[in-house]
């Protein structure tokens, strides 16, 4: 097993984000990361999949199973200290599921949307729903129970209030060509589905952000990231090129990026992402996976707009330091 050197590695402040910014301690599998802001404790949090890639097992068993692992940091996001996993999520017997967690703050209190997967599958063929939660401080959490949405294959959703007034889910429907389909509603809980809004070839992770004068959404297509541009959250342009695409020169970020949360900061905003940093674009996966290619690395990046579209220069040497968010940030 390779040594995880990235965990704790030390950042002034500055200067450029550590490459990669995390990795999990135990199954050196984090994914599909969310960053939010820890108002009780006045600090950072990252929830992600926490993939357990140094389990053994048949299939795709290493990809289930998993936790929603916790990391912290408490110097503006330059290190992050694992914390353990989200106790408390299981709603039904036995040893289950839990991917992608999204997370927002509404009505003095934490929601969120996790997708669940029952057992510890070795394919990738068992029903799979988005499960609620509630929490006063990011830790201990309230199930409400799996949403009635468009099908029995949802995933990945991505929340946030849009123009028309009311919330909206963005979610990648297995069943439905895994498009990104949508649901709205007045109050977190109680959801109606839009129906599809992003077609075309399969994709999932939709993630949804308003950032200098647009709505934008990324899609990971597991060939970088599309990229979507809005004025009112409803309707979406895609734009040419993909971001991460093109593999970086940083360390741990030599491949395609992967399912990834935008943080907004004023004008700045940062992808976070993950990589499978040990495997060859030109090579394919071997049958069982190994160790070194289910491994996965988190990544951070700040977007920029060039000429009107979204580009992201993963390279690019550029001071890293998020800034406390605001009480009504969102």
């Amino acid at each position: 097993m390779a040594s995880i050197s990235g965990i704790g590695l030390a950042v002034a402040q500055g200067k450029p984000a550590a490459a990669p910014l995390f990795r999990d301690p135990i199954y050196d599998g984090a994914a599909d990361p969310v960053i939010i802001w820890n108002r009780q404790e006045k600090c950072w949090w990252m929830l992600y999949t926490q993939r357990r890639a140094t389990a053994e097992g048949p299939g795709v068993a290493w990809v289930h199973g998993c936790d929603i692992g916790v990391a912290r940091s408490t110097d503006d996001g330059l290190t992050w200290r694992y914390l353990g996993v989200l106790p408390g999520l299981e709603f039904e017997r036995g040893r289950n599921t839990f991917w992608a967690p999204e997370i927002v703050w509404s009505g003095g209190k934490y929601h969120m949307y996790c997708s669940y997967v029952p057992g510890v599958q070795v394919d990738w063929n068992a029903p799979r729903r988005i499960v609620y939660y509630t929490s006063s401080d990011l830790w201990k959490w309230t199930c409400h129970g799996p949403l009635e949405l468009s099908s029995d294959r949802v995933i990945d959703a991505c929340v946030e209030r849009i123009p028309a007034g009311q919330w909206r889910m963005w979610f990648k429907d297995e069943r439905h060509s895994s498009h990104t389909w949508a649901a709205d509603s007045p109050n977190l809980r109680d959801w109606k589905v839009v129906g599809e809004v992003i077609g075309g070839r399969g994709h999932e992770g939709p993630n949804v952000f308003k950032w200098r004068g647009s709505w934008w959404m990324v899609t990971d297509h597991w060939d970088g990231l599309g990229v979507f541009q809005s004025a009112d959250a409803e309707k979406w342009t895609r734009q040419s090129d993909n971001i991460l695409r093109e593999p970086g020169s940083r360390k741990e970020d030599g491949v395609k990026g992967g399912h990834a949360d935008v943080l907004v900061q004023g004008d700045d905003a940062y992808i976070f992402y993950f990589t499978h940093p040990e495997r060859k674009p030109s090579a394919p996966l071997p049958n069982p996976e190994t160790y070194a290619t289910r491994r996965s690395s988190i990544q951070v990046a700040r977007l920029e707009l060039k000429n009107g579209s979204m580009v992201c220069d993963r390279n690019a040497q550029v001071p890293f330091q998020l800034k406390p968010a605001v009480d009504n940030w969102r």
